[in-house]
């Protein structure tokens, strides 16, 4: 008998893989990889999961989320939590996508390490049974760690597993958790904020990424980078905080430069930001964001400043504006997104 849990990298996923495997059955992990970081990042955080399932001899299976998923973020049909998280939306998504695998790898349920009561809008007692529903896996997602404060589940009724040994944990309380890791000898890390969904001023980024028709991978991945200003509907800025912001912006122009639609900004002449423009940017757009470029740079208040422009397309090149570095010019707040 196998399963397929869903590994969120968490020390409940781990768990609930272990008492899995205690009740007899083989186990394979799948990890969602939401289109949040960059691939430098991306690379170190599938290393990282990968050490965590080898404690338990799992194999990992990596899914990387696109444009499907991009769907579920724009148009949640159960809402947004506080910030622009769908969370009962991502949860049956998750839950839709690892079902297709079952056949696949021959596994016949699947795990996860949800515990009652631990999140408002997905795991609680009313949400476990709409996500069971919705999923059309009603009966087949065992949670190991509330086993005995739910109903049975069809590997329980037909004899695939016995829960007898599982905890009956509730709440957001976690110090049966970290018996049973001490029990089992588990490396784990502790919670370090949840899904980025969440995070209220990245929400807001999001949030304005679909209301401009501008929501896609690349988009979700620069959110993470740098100051967000909304020029137009059209047309955004994203302004390095420090050089490894600054290397990042540049990395993403310089692959990208054969596409319309991008602007590097920056201010010649003293040390300083680089700006990354992304869309149709009318003339004002571009002046406003060379002042604001401007603003963030090391030149002395009232001095002019010449501010380079390199323009992606098939044929890119390189123009020029002239600002001056004013106080009072140009307030930032009334384009700062976050």
């Amino acid at each position: 008998m196998k399963a397929l849990a869903l590994f969120s990298g968490g020390l409940d996923s781990l768990l609930a893989i272990k008492l899995t495997q205690e009740a007899g059955v083989e186990v394979e992990a799948v990890y969602f990889l939401q289109p949040f970081l960059a691939p430098a990042e991306e690379e170190k955080l599938i290393a990282h999961l990968q050490k965590l399932v080898a404690q338990l001899g799992v194999k990992l299976h990596i899914v990387r989320l696109d444009e499907e998923y991009l769907q579920i973020l724009e148009n949640p049909k159960h809402g947004y939590g506080k910030a622009a998280n769908p969370c009962l939306d991502c949860h049956i998504f998750f839950f839709r996508k690892a079902g297709a695998m079952l056949d696949k790898l021959g596994a016949s349920f699947l795990v996860t390490g949800e515990v009652v009561g631990q999140r408002p809008k997905s795991q609680n007692r009313g949400a476990f049974p709409k996500i069971d529903e919705e999923t059309g896996l009603a009966g087949l997602i065992v949670r190991p760690l509330s086993a005995r404060l739910l109903p049975p589940t069809i590997p329980e009724e037909k004899g695939w597993i016995s829960l007898d040994h599982c905890p009956s944990i509730q709440g957001r309380q976690r110090k049966v958790q970290l018996e049973l890791a001490a029990k089992y000898g588990l490396e784990y890390e502790a919670p370090a904020g949840g899904c980025l969904l969440t995070n209220v001023e990245y929400g807001r980024k999001v949030k304005d990424l679909i209301k401009t028709g501008g929501l896609t991978v690349d988009g979700l991945r620069l959110l993470r980078i740098g100051r967000h200003f909304r020029l137009s509907p059209h047309f955004k800025g994203i302004i390095g905080r420090n050089h490894r912001e600054n290397q990042i912006l540049f990395r993403y122009f310089y692959r990208q430069r054969n596409t319309e639609g991008l602007y590097l900004f920056k201010a010649l002449g003293a040390p300083g930001p680089l700006t990354l423009g992304v869309g149709k940017p009318s003339a004002d757009d571009r002046q406003n964001l060379a002042h604001l470029t401007c603003r963030y740079s090391d030149h002395p208040w009232d001095t002019p400043v010449l501010v380079k422009i390199l323009v992606s397309g098939e044929k890119h090149h390189l123009t020029t504006i002239s600002v001056l570095k004013k106080q009072g010019t140009l307030d930032p707040e009334q384009f700062r997104i976050t």
